[in-house]
């Protein structure tokens, strides 16, 4: 059986001084069309009245290319002036439905952070001489590091930094083969380890923002006294944006790696579903209630953060997809406190960072390898329940409250099943 698999392919371009300047003015356009777009929805929202979508709006981009005013839209790509009206449309239907978990206005664009087109044909690759000929553009030249595969459907430009790239995304057909491994394994996230596999294996963190910190707030410090919009300005900040580019292209190449190990080597990989955004909260609290700890729980949301573990869980997710294997969620409280001897949970288990020594049958390992274990026997019983169809029990250290309540749900099932 086939699988349709969707990749991106990014390269670095190699751009004239002429085509720099023409994709500049591109992205510039674009970004006037979603900004010019939003304003009108968003008055017709504070009027009561029923926002624009695509067409409408799409409609309206026609009427300011003809107009003196904003006649300059004539030199931009009609194609990437209706891919930018599409993703807002896009977020405003993302914004008004009740199952997005994250939902919210769309904001507005600003220049050198959100410049971007999108091409969704009448482009053309030649990756024999690394040259790739965009609408208006031309050829440009691109940094071919590696083979492309499969049916380009679009290609993206962005800007980042002084640089731009081309996101290529592809799609092909491949054949839905199961994985070459056959284990299963559970993985404990962590800040002083980065990942702890219930087989033993440790992954240490890189922490690429703390170990460039230091070079980051200094610079900070420089563009202060520097006058806003002057040359001078504009060189700190340059430096600046450099340097959270290379934070963050370290990151990116360190989960790329640890997440494509740990996917060749697993069919089955168990991880926590962690609420990275509730575990990062500030502890400042109010002025009625105010917090405790605050400047240490601000380091500890630093240090969760430089780890980036949603992208590590998007990563194992489609690698997973891509070998023919899957990823399982489980519950994430009290797995570092759990015996997984004799399932006695108590915060005493473990007294230090490192060892764990449970306080009812003795039982003694490594921290961070008994809550990969607990993760992983939770991901069987969740692979169990969804073999026998059966209701997956509530987790080990689950409130009395919510335990009463699945005693008395499965109470009222057996009585309406007259037993």
């Amino acid at each position: 059986m086939n699988k349709t698999i969707r990749k991106a392919f990014k390269f670095r371009l190699k751009l004239t001084h002429e085509a720099d300047a023409k994709l500049n003015n591109y992205a510039g356009g674009c970004r006037f069309a979603w900004n010019k777009a939003l304003a009108l929805n968003l008055d017709r929202l504070n009027d009561k009245q029923p926002i624009l979508w695509y067409l409408e709006l799409n409609f309206w981009a026609t009427i300011w290319k003809q107009s003196e005013e904003y006649g300059f839209l004539k030199d931009v790509p009609s194609q990437a002036l209706q891919q930018k009206l599409k993703d807002l449309d896009k977020a405003f239907r993302d914004c008004f439905d009740k199952n997005q978990p994250l939902k919210r206005c769309p904001v507005f664009k600003k220049k050198g952070l959100s410049d971007s087109i999108r091409f969704p044909q009448g482009f053309k690759i030649d990756q024999e001489n690394s040259r790739i000929f965009l609408p208006k553009i031309g050829l440009v030249k691109y940094r071919n590091s590696r083979r492309i595969v499969g049916n380009p459907k679009n290609v993206t430009i962005s800007k980042k930094g002084k640089h731009w790239y081309a996101s290529i995304q592809v799609e092909y057909d491949a054949m839905d083969m199961p994985h070459k491994s056959t284990s299963i394994v559970g993985i404990d996230m962590g800040v002083k380890k980065f990942a702890t596999l219930s087989d033993g294996v440790v992954f240490e963190p890189l922490n690429s923002f703390k170990g460039k910190a230091e070079k980051s707030a200094k610079l900070q410090r420089k563009l202060k006294h520097k006058k806003k919009f002057s040359s001078n300005w504009k060189k700190a900040k340059a430096k600046i944006t450099k340097c959270h580019e290379e934070i963050a292209n370290a990151r990116k190449d360190y989960l790329h790696k640890v997440s494509t190990e740990i996917s060749k080597s697993h069919a089955v990989v168990v991880v926590e579903d962690l609420k990275v955004r509730n575990m990062s909260k500030s502890a400042k609290g109010s002025i009625d209630k105010p917090g405790k700890n605050i400047a240490q729980k601000s380091g500890l949301n630093k240090s969760i953060l430089d780890q980036g573990w949603g992208v590590f869980f998007q990563m194992l997710e489609y690698k997973q997809n891509w070998n023919g294997g899957m990823v399982l969620k489980v519950p994430a409280h009290h797995t570092s406190q759990t015996c997984p001897c004799c399932q006695h949970v108590a915060k005493e288990n473990r007294l230090t960072q490192a060892e764990f020594v449970c306080v009812e049958c003795g039982y003694t390992n490594n921290a961070d390898i008994v809550g990969a274990i607990n993760v992983l026997s939770r991901g069987h019983r969740q692979l169990a329940c969804q073999a026998s169809g059966a209701v997956m029990p509530p987790a080990t250290g689950t409130s009395d409250k919510r335990r009463r309540k699945v005693t008395s749900e499965k109470s009222g099932i057996t009585a309406s099943l007259g037993r």
